[in-house]
């Protein structure tokens, strides 16, 4: 086994061996490890009691069992398509009406349009890495019996993503892009954190609210079938998992003071300023000699930005609030100036749809995990973007 221990991840975009596109392995001597090292100080916990309580973070567990998949045995990997393709629907492609990318030839925009995909894809890989490694860690921390069998049924099922998404990048894309910093810096961030509670918040509600936000818009705009058929099986996972941790947070924060509810709640506003993360946007553009300023503005007022922040704030927003951490006024003064909180009365995670959890896997073309918004709340986030529009004109 050859190990290179590295202080930070290469920057640089990895190109894929022949052997792995078609899904033959490379030999031992053939490999060298990278690993970057990161310390915790994590506090692990036994449980004597081992107390077996039917609640609903035991059917959950026990769910988990009942629906678990296989990578190479329940995944159509038939469906790959050729890149001389989009990987994007032409209804899907958020840059189909833009100016700059209809002035490319045809050949230049399925370049771009796989460009993105595979920086998306890639995150895809590095956020399920996190989320097993973080999983790893609540199997020592959680303090209850169904805890920890539900954290260590978790880590199996982030395995599997991480290999479907490994195996997809593989064989469809060719190439690995690294993890943007702003994804890195909230993985260090839940990682390198002592408390259990903040990990499973950090982990459980955020970023697998992000996930299920990018995976059901990235479905969406697919046209690459094994890529639609994975995600809506790894989406069955993470419908999971948040009930998981929603449920499972919603009794403890009631010990908490309104102090200790307040820090976690600004922990989440970061984490969602950090997902977002431009700046690899701004790269692609900048590589296809775009007008950068002005791709950016389309970007952040393309209708797959709002079908996005949709999914992501009508599922962070109201679990934040089931959880009891949109109660202080200073959180709520904050949360309102910028209008997160038109989504605090969407359904919860908490209010688990037992039927729709417990369907079997079979594929289908809408996930149950995508999030719907009354018509008047998207209108509402519509006129704040473009009213932010015009007063950005009217600076400059």
């Amino acid at each position: 086994m050859k190990l290179k221990y590295v202080k930070k991840q290469n920057q640089e975009v990895q190109e894929i061996p022949e052997q792995c596109k078609t899904a033959s392995r490379l030999s031992t001597d053939e490999i060298e490890h990278i690993a970057e090292i990161f310390k915790t100080p994590i506090v692990g916990s036994y449980n004597w009691d081992y107390t077996q309580e039917d609640n609903r973070i035991h059917r959950l567990y026990q769910l988990g069992k009942k629906l678990n998949w296989n990578v190479n045995h329940d995944i159509n990997w038939e469906g790959i398509i050729s890149q001389s393709r989009s990987p994007f629907t032409r209804e899907g492609n958020a840059f189909g009406c833009y100016e700059q990318y209809l002035d490319m030839s045809e050949e230049k925009r399925i370049e771009f349009d796989w460009v993105r995909f595979s920086d998306q894809c890639s995150q895809f890989l590095h956020g399920e890495q996190g989320a097993l490694i973080v999983a790893s860690q609540l199997v020592s921390c959680a303090p209850t019996y169904n805890g920890k069998l539900y954290a260590a049924s978790q880590a199996f099922d982030e395995a599997r993503h991480v290999e479907f998404f490994n195996q997809f990048i593989d064989r469809q894309i060719h190439k690995r892009f690294p993890c943007r910093p702003g994804l890195k810096a909230i993985l260090d961030m839940i990682l390198t954190d002592e408390r259990w509670d903040l990990k499973l918040f950090g982990m459980q509600v955020i970023i697998e609210g992000l996930a299920l936000a990018a995976f059901n818009t990235a479905k969406a705009a697919s046209s690459i079938p094994v890529f639609k058929e994975g995600i809506h099986f790894v989406t069955r996972d993470e419908g999971r998992h948040v009930a998981f941790g929603v449920n499972y947070l919603e009794e403890f924060t009631k010990t908490l003071s309104p102090e200790e509810k307040d820090i976690r709640a600004f922990v989440a506003l970061e984490a969602m300023r950090l997902l977002r993360d431009p700046v690899a946007d701004q790269e692609v553009f900048n590589n296809f000699g775009w007008d950068v300023e002005h791709a950016m503005e389309f970007f952040r007022d393309n209708f797959s930005r709002f079908d996005f922040k949709i999914q992501l704030f009508g599922r962070i927003i109201p679990n934040l609030k089931r959880i009891g951490l949109l109660e202080t006024e200073k959180v709520r003064q904050v949360y309102g100036d910028i209008g997160l909180l038109d989504f605090e009365n969407i359904t919860p995670d908490t209010d688990i749809d037992w039927q729709s959890l417990e369907k079997p896997l079979s594929y289908m073309e809408k996930d149950d995990s995508f999030v719907e918004v009354p018509d008047e709340l998207r209108e509402q986030m519509i006129a704040h973007s473009l009213r932010r529009r015009s007063e950005a004109h009217r600076a400059v």
